[in-house]
């Protein structure tokens, strides 16, 4: 970063639908157009499963399966193929204008990482990275991160699972990465009280 930090506007948006996150990211990413508006929006969202860019359209009958599980279906701009968003998961949305801070989206990403690997070392949790994008835990991925950048100024983000319905995953391959399994801060800590502590001023 050059200069004085830039303050981030951090915005607790509560359970929201997965439609309703991408509508308020986008009013979010037009402030930028009058100069650097940055914002961080916490939310959590009902149960849907999203697709990313780096994927052809998938095949109706599955996502017609999906939407039978009871989950939106959703495809969208960011990198990434598909993941499950829902209950007990903290997603964060960062709407920042990268000329602030270093005009790199590795960079962002790998801060992005650092950051996840630092929470859950607050938990006594050792995640990491891997040559797939993510925060892992062992084999087991922990947080998903597909953003998008356009002229520096990103959206979507990142979703750290923390007592999450695991099951909603089996039923696709997250992030398109065979054999590899996910998991989540309950999991790991084999208690189920998390959300309370992480969700704190997010939940309604």
């Amino acid at each position: 970063m050059h200069g004085s930090r830039p303050l981030v506007e951090v915005v607790r948006l509560g359970r929201v639908s997965y439609q309703e996150a991408l509508r308020l990211q986008q009013v979010y990413v037009n402030r930028h157009r009058s100069g650097p508006a940055h914002a961080l929006l916490l939310c959590e969202h009902l149960p849907v499963y999203t697709t990313g860019i780096r994927h052809k359209p998938y095949p109706a009958a599955l996502l017609e399966r999906l939407r039978l599980l009871g989950a939106h279906v959703h495809r969208t701009n960011r990198g990434g193929l598909i993941t499950f968003h829902g209950p007990g998961q903290l997603v964060c949305y960062p709407v920042l204008n990268l000329s602030s801070f270093k005009k790199s989206v590795r960079w962002y990403v790998c801060e992005l990482e650092r950051t996840i690997i630092s929470a859950c070392g607050r938990f006594g949790i050792e995640a990491s990275t891997s040559p797939h994008t993510g925060v892992w835990v062992r084999d087991n991925k922990i947080c998903a991160i597909g953003i998008h950048c356009s002229r520096y100024v990103t959206s979507h983000g990142l979703a750290l699972n923390c007592n999450t319905e695991l099951s909603w995953f089996s039923h696709i391959v997250p992030c398109g990465i065979e054999g590899k399994g996910v998991t989540s801060l309950s999991a790991e800590l084999q208690r189920d009280e998390l959300s309370c502590l992480i969700f704190h001023g997010v939940n309604h």
